[in-house]
């Protein structure tokens, strides 16, 4: 099902910039035969454009004749005025924005937490055993303390634990298929729609990846295990102890991940809606270290070496793609 939910967003994704570079470029055949090949590639397509076009529909804007299909179609249209298509391009960003917030999961997260934070912001918990978690932005995590335990599940974004010692009752961490088992350490854990991360500052875990809480590897300072979303396997790599949790001072640092995970982290920065319609580079894959205080020079900093380019569509929307 969340992969399901993924792909429709991801199509959404792509018919809001068909539809604005079709706005911008009424008049050109090749964008027009281009878009005809996408909306024959699939079903999921070419619900993904209706959808879009009735956001259009929504805004007040009268629907163009070549808008059914846009195919063949665009010899004598008058295109909208410059500032009337950056209005309404603007008008569509936000309506896209709210459409996909509603229709999304996100909602039921944020019920289900006991402490979350919003965008661009962070905080620090203290749980009632001592223990701090340092949420970053966009995340939240729900929290269970008992006689017997202690546990925590982060249901979004990132947070840095410092976990306070008690051999009586273990301290869990649920992200995803991730389960992280200790007594008293700190540690890093990140979570998106693909993978769960975790990152050892200082003690010993215990980390697991089929979510049942019996753990398969032991990590050590300087460890960083890597869950993969569907199957549980996990993969191993070593980072330096000061980049772990960098967030905390502005700073991510991501070490061979997709570029489609770099932008979910760097959303949870970022005041505007950023699409990725190109799915080839949101798959390429980068290792780097990003400035969360300037989350649009970190966006064309991750992206420009792949041959992307961020295109502000509005104070609300970025379009990353290659063209």
């Amino acid at each position: 099902m969340a992969e399901d939910d993924n792909d429709k967003r991801h199509a959404l994704e792509e018919a809001m910039d068909w539809l604005l570079r079709l706005k911008d470029e009424p008049r050109c055949r090749q964008t027009a035969k281009d878009l005809e090949a996408w909306l024959d590639r699939s079903e999921r397509n070419r619900a993904a454009w209706q959808s879009a076009l009735k956001t259009w529909a929504l805004l007040g804007e009268a629907e163009p004749r070549h808008a059914h299909l846009w195919r063949g179609e665009s010899a004598g249209i008058v295109p909208l005025p410059r500032r009337r298509r950056w209005v309404a391009a603007t008008a569509l960003a936000l309506a896209a924005s709210l459409m996909l917030f509603l229709a999304a999961p996100a909602f039921m997260i944020w019920l289900q937490a006991d402490f979350s934070t919003g965008t661009g912001e962070s905080r620090i918990v203290t749980l009632a055993d001592g223990s701090a978690v340092n949420l970053s932005a966009g995340s939240a995590i729900d929290v269970e303390l008992t006689p017997e335990g202690r546990h925590v599940r982060l249901l979004a974004g990132e947070a840095f634990f410092d976990v306070a010692h008690d051999a009586a009752r273990p301290f869990t961490v649920d992200a995803g298929k991730a389960k992280v088992v200790v007594l008293g350490t700190a540690f890093d854990v990140a979570l998106d729609d693909a993978t769960a991360t975790v990152q050892l500052a200082r003690g010993v875990v215990g980390i697991s990846g089929d979510g049942a809480g019996r753990p398969v590897a032991e990590m050590a300072p300087g460890d960083m295990a890597t869950v993969d979303g569907k199957t549980g396997a996990i993969t191993h790599a070593t980072v330096p102890l000061e980049e772990i949790g960098a967030w905390r001072s502005g700073l991510l640092f991501v070490n061979d991940v997709t570029i489609d995970s770099v932008i979910a982290r760097l959303q949870r920065y970022h005041p505007a809606w950023i699409s990725v319609p190109d799915r080839t580079l949101g798959r390429q894959r980068v290792t780097g270290l990003y400035d969360l205080r300037d989350p649009d020079r970190a966006l064309r900093a991750l992206v420009t070496p792949h041959g992307g380019k961020v295109r502000s569509v509005s104070a609300y929307a970025r379009v990353v793609s290659r063209y």
